[in-house]
């Protein structure tokens, strides 16, 4: 645990990102959305009236930050708990304080950090307090609070979107801290927007990143005459490699591979081919993405192009077979052609229409005439009787009934006209000619 003082303390040579950590709620850059003149968020922190909640956004967006601002303003006493160093028994004897406290009209901030870190049962040791009022709880999260936190707990408090920060908003960013004392005012550096706007581009939104990048790139700049060259060349040596924002266990993991598998279904192969390295190159299993292409496949395309379930098997053995990176054009070719092949979810729809009925209606028996009369008391029984084998027949189509009495007429399967299946509907159609013209009266 930590208290108000370890939150806002300098420690000698913080990095960028800590000096320059906003101090007032005007120094914050982004969520104008929250913290625009007259916002909620803005309002509730000016006024000493915060009340439990949760901050949801990706890394580097001012989670922590907000929670410094709040600090700094209010009245309250404000603690810090570490998911990772603060068990049960330290959560209880503070919130037992923080309770005798609030007998003498003294709030209690609680700050936590990574509450998705928190296991259910140190988020329940917080709940009874914050029902009775003792401490306003702060969580920060990258996760989705309606997975990561308690039901009971996310109730009580008001959960905050942060959005990722836009270009302009780091470049102002990145620019402060080139004049700010508190960054490298006190230095003479020499860029461009242009090498500043490759620096907020790399950064995807997280303001920590962005202010690292420029304090790396400013370490390895060329300096002449005392001043420090930062050049667009320092800063791709810098920034060589991404670091893609994935978690493989969260909610981006699912975010993405929706991405892929609706850029498919909208025949957008340029969409489809991104989202597919988003993953493949941020460490995702190309065998889970493989298995995915191939459910697509069926799910999406079906017997409109009844090669794409070929294709996307192929390259799920391809995945086997080589692994990365060598696969990546492997389900290259699978995603591209899923994505321009004619669509049908003809075989999810029927899939679905009879697993309700399935489901819903009595479990009715197996029509006598196509059972298996294995033995011969079964075939006394009648099992196998009047079953008509379809091969010795002239159109190879009997004029029998195979589903159960209470499902007679019902049609699960619905060809469209996409691609090759409008053959499929055709045979369909011939095939219910057939029915009614030769059904017993």
């Amino acid at each position: 645990m930590k208290d108000q003082v370890s939150l806002l303390e300098q420690p000698v040579a913080q990095p960028l990102a800590a000096r320059l950590r906003p101090q007032t709620l005007d120094e914050i850059v982004g969520q104008k959305h929250l913290l625009g003149p007259g916002r909620i968020l803005r309002r509730i922190i000016e006024q000493d009236a915060v009340t439990s909640m949760i901050f949801w956004g990706p890394p580097g967006v001012g989670k922590t930050t907000l929670a410094t601002v709040i600090a700094r303003q209010t009245q309250a006493k404000f603690i810090e708990f570490s998911a990772v160093t603060s068990g049960i028994k330290e959560i209880r004897e503070v919130m037992q304080e923080a309770d005798r406290n609030r007998v003498y009209g003294d709030k209690t901030i609680v700050f936590v950090d990574e509450i998705h870190r928190f296991n259910k049962a140190q988020q329940d040791a917080f709940l009874p307090f914050v029902e009775k009022g003792s401490i306003i709880l702060i969580g920060a999260t990258t996760e989705n609070p309606s997975f990561e936190v308690n039901g009971a707990l996310l109730s009580r408090c008001k959960v905050f979107v942060l959005k990722g920060l836009t270009e302009d908003d780091l470049l102002a960013l990145l620019k402060r801290a080139l004049s700010d004392q508190r960054g490298f005012g006190y230095q003479k550096i020499e860029t461009d927007d242009d090498v500043l706007r490759l620096i907020a581009a790399f950064a995807n939104g997280d303001a920590r990143m962005a202010l690292s990048t420029l304090e790396m790139a400013v370490l390895n700049g060329d300096e002449e005459n005392g001043v420090t060259h930062v050049t667009r060349e320092t800063v791709e040596q810098c920034t060589a490699r991404k670091s893609l924002l994935y978690d493989k266990n969260g909610e981006e993991h699912y975010n993405l591979i929706s991405a892929l598998h609706k850029s498919m279904r909208n025949s957008d192969p340029d969409a489809a081919v991104y989202w597919l390295a988003r993953m493949l190159e941020a460490g995702e299993d190309p065998i889970y993405v493989a298995r995915r292409v191939t459910r697509f496949a069926s799910e999406d395309v079906g017997l409109a192009d009844p090669r794409a379930l070929e294709l996307a098997i192929a390259a799920y053995q391809a995945c086997h077979l080589i692994g990365m990176p060598e696969c990546t054009v492997h389900l290259t070719q699978a995603v591209i052609y899923l994505s321009l092949a004619p669509k049908s979810n003809a075989m999810e729809v029927a899939y679905n229409a009879a697993k309700e009925d399935a489901l819903k209606q009595l479990d009715e028996p197996v029509p006598l005439h196509i059972r298996n009369g294995v033995t011969g008391l079964m075939r006394d029984l009648g099992y196998g009787k009047g079953y008509q084998y379809a091969h010795d027949l002239k159109d190879k189509i009997a004029d029998m009934r195979c589903l159960p009495d209470s499902l007679i007429g019902r049609e699960y399967y619905q060809p469209t006209d996409q691609g090759l299946e409008y053959k499929f509907r055709d045979r369909l159609e011939q095939i219910k000619a057939w029915r009614k013209e030769h059904e017993k009266k």
